[in-house]
């Protein structure tokens, strides 16, 4: 398949009303468990990735393992995403650099967001330099931004802002009324967050969702389930579902 084959494979399988269910690996094992199932699209889970390798997530320290992902599980048969957190740099031609290096692997999009270790959002302006730098390459574009899950910023005005990607990614947006006006704000797919205890993936699709991705869950489903399997031996009873926050908080902090 070629660069603008993925490309466009990918892009058709962003259909509102009908999302995409994107399941999120961290390494070769869970990429290819999930294609033997059928999933048509992979993607990878930052989170996944850092605590494979023991540091801090979304703090820009895993790009040479993210990449090192990426080669692992591009000859899978399916199509690849890849998150870059926000893109290992704020320079533009860094950022493109890598997007560059990751289409010569094959991977057919790439997510970039725009917040930062520090709980703030990267400046509007500098990250849509950051978009156009990664657009070019023949790798969708999936801009992410982060003001409901930090709790800062205009969603809307960043949506927005973010135009000229080619999808949009709000994770933390649950609610189906701000689900549909965002979706309705925006000619681009929008992607949420899938959260076991939140609206069904019709329920998403009928709000405008173009895309649904797990991002850690399966992860940390996979933490609970090893946990799970050492205390049973135990005799002891099944542990909840460890959060986010819970393993980012055993990871190394950044240097």
């Amino acid at each position: 398949m070629t660069r603008d084959e993925r490309f466009a494979a990918f892009r058709d399988l962003h259909r509102p009303g009908e999302p995409l269910l994107l399941p999120n690996a961290w390494d070769y094992g869970s990429a290819a468990l999930l294609a033997a199932h059928g999933f048509p699209a992979i993607g990878t889970t930052s989170l996944g990735v850092a605590a494979v390798y023991g540091k801090p997530d979304a703090a820009g320290a895993t790009r040479a393992e993210t990449i090192e992902l990426a080669e692992t599980i591009k000859d899978l048969g399916v199509l690849v995403t890849v998150d870059v957190e926000g893109g290992f740099s704020d320079d533009p031609a860094q950022v493109s650099d890598l997007v560059a290096s990751l289409a010569e692997l094959g991977v057919a999009g790439i997510n970039l967001e725009d917040g930062r270790p520090d709980g703030t959002l990267r400046p509007i302006e500098l990250h849509q330099r950051i978009i156009e730098a990664a657009r070019g390459h023949g790798v969708f574009v999936n801009a992410r931004t982060d003001t409901h899950w930090l709790g800062t910023g205009d969603t809307l005005e960043r949506v927005a802002a973010y135009g000229h990607a080619d999808g949009v990614f709000v994770p933390g947006l649950t609610g189906l009324d701000a689900i549909a006006e965002v979706a309705a704000s925006t000619p681009l797919p929008l992607n949420v967050l899938y959260q076991p205890d939140g609206p069904s993936l019709a329920e998403l699709g009928a709000a405008g969702v173009a895309r649904v991705s797990t991002g850690s869950l399966l992860y940390r489903a996979a933490l609970r389930g090893a946990l799970g399997a050492a205390l049973a031996a135990q005799g002891k009873p099944e542990p909840p579902l460890p959060t986010y926050a819970e393993i980012a908080a055993i990871l190394p902090e950044s240097p």
